[in-house]
């Protein structure tokens, strides 16, 4: 019987997945085409900044995500250093990330210098409510913002974890946001997403309303035409992109021959430039969590240009394709008859095998819903046949039972 989901059959889906390599341009990847990118505005040490979109906020090519650090010095000492975008989140360590930002910041007395970026309204606070709902519940979130990062008004505030059209064109939520914008609680608004990224920005751009897209962004995206098309088409709209997950899960690739061959310094650098020399990201946001990578994350923003160990770390594409990086394009939605969420599983194990943010992990896995939990995996290994980027998705899904079911 055919999944409802998809035209696929599972035995069409099986024999259609060499055809979604060659699709998604993996089969022959060209090194060229990863290192495409233009010349950097600077090399001489000056920090680059560039401008968010219509909003004008200049901003360093580098930020902070703030969502994995509990130690207010690390904000503190990134400010100084000339970071001046603090990315968090409302439900990011029970909301404990955005006070420790807050306070960091209010100790400064640098309020006025810096932008924060906050995300509300996860997809489970979205589900099954009604308009006023909405509302109600966005309007609790940005109170409860405010408060906790000590502000009278936030920068910045994206929709959590948009996977499609439709939380773009929910119009209570443009209501709600706009009457928060005309009380001077929020001054621009986004939305962030992990999955169909191509689809989101396009729809932001289309609809209009929202002014910035936070986004997975990386090199291992290099071929993906659609998700690069995206972002210049936001960026020549004045759609204001910044960049996460921009080190494709860093140095802590779970295949070991990446990091055997380059040094972590080496992989980290190279990625964030990959990111930073597209001059249609204003700004990344990399996680760091001690001075060391605040340090050599920072670096970047005065130093684009590649070095000859960093060249060859992008061009190679043995390396690129052993990370096995998802994509989150959902391909893999047609191989299970079971509707196991498998995308959001593969930010699960991310979270906790590559970033070791244990904490990201359990909330991601609590966001999905129980008939699409991991329980429902048979192991059947069909979803690692059709995955684009060469993702072996079921040893994965078996390291998370073993750690979480």
């Amino acid at each position: 019987m055919e999944d409802s989901r998809s035209d696929l059959t599972r035995r069409k889906f099986i024999g259609a997945s060499l055809g979604c390599l060659v699709s998604a341009g993996l089969v022959g990847v060209s090194p060229t085409k990863v290192l495409a990118e233009e010349k950097p505005e600077s090399s001489a040490g000056e920090i680059v900044y560039r401008t968010l979109g219509r909003t004008g906020i200049k901003l360093p090519v580098v930020s902070m995500g703030a969502g994995a650090a509990n130690d207010p010095g690390i904000v503190q000492a990134s400010y100084k250093l000339g970071v001046r975008h603090f990315d968090t989140a409302a439900n990011y360590q029970f909301g404990r990330n955005e006070q420790m930002v807050g306070n960091a910041i209010a100790r400064l007395g640098v309020r006025d210098q810096v932008i924060y970026g906050t995300k509300v309204m996860t997809p489970a606070q979205r589900r099954d409510v009604t308009p006023e709902q909405v509302k109600k519940r966005l309007f609790q979130s940005i109170e409860g913002c405010l408060r906790r990062l000590k502000t009278d008004y936030l920068d910045i505030v994206y929709i959590h974890d948009v996977r499609d059209a439709a939380p773009i064109k929910d119009q209570a939520m443009m209501d709600g946001l706009a009457e928060l914008k005309k009380q001077g609680k929020i001054l621009h608004t986004g939305v962030s997403t992990h999955a169909n990224m191509a689809e989101v920005i396009n729809e932001t751009v289309s609809g209009g309303f929202y002014d910035v897209v936070l986004t997975s962004f990386n090199f291992t995206m290099a071929d993906d035409t659609a998700m690069m098309g995206a972002v210049k088409n936001a960026g020549a709209k004045g759609i204001g992109i910044v960049a996460m997950k921009t080190q494709a899960g860093g140095a802590n690739f779970p295949e070991p021959q990446t990091r055997t061959e380059f040094s972590n310094s080496v992989i980290n650098r190279a990625a964030l430039k990959w990111v930073a020399r597209n001059k249609n990201v204003a700004t990344s946001i990399p996680g760091f969590s001690n001075y060391e990578h605040m340090n050599e994350d920072f670096s970047v923003a005065s130093n684009l240009e590649y070095t000859d160990e960093e060249r060859k770390f992008l061009s190679d594409n043995n390396i690129r394709l052993s990370i096995g990086f998802c994509r989150q394009c959902r391909q893999c939605l047609a191989s299970c008859e079971h509707g196991t969420d498998i995308p959001n599983l593969m930010r699960t194990h991310m979270y906790a095998a590559q970033y070791a943010d244990f904490y990201l992990a359990r909330t991601t896995l609590n966001e999905i819903r129980s008939d699409q939990s991991l329980v429902n995996c048979v192991s059947c290994s069909d979803c690692s046949a059709i995955c684009a980027n060469r993702v072996d998705i079921a040893r994965r899904i078996e390291e998370l039972k073993l750690m979480y079911a």
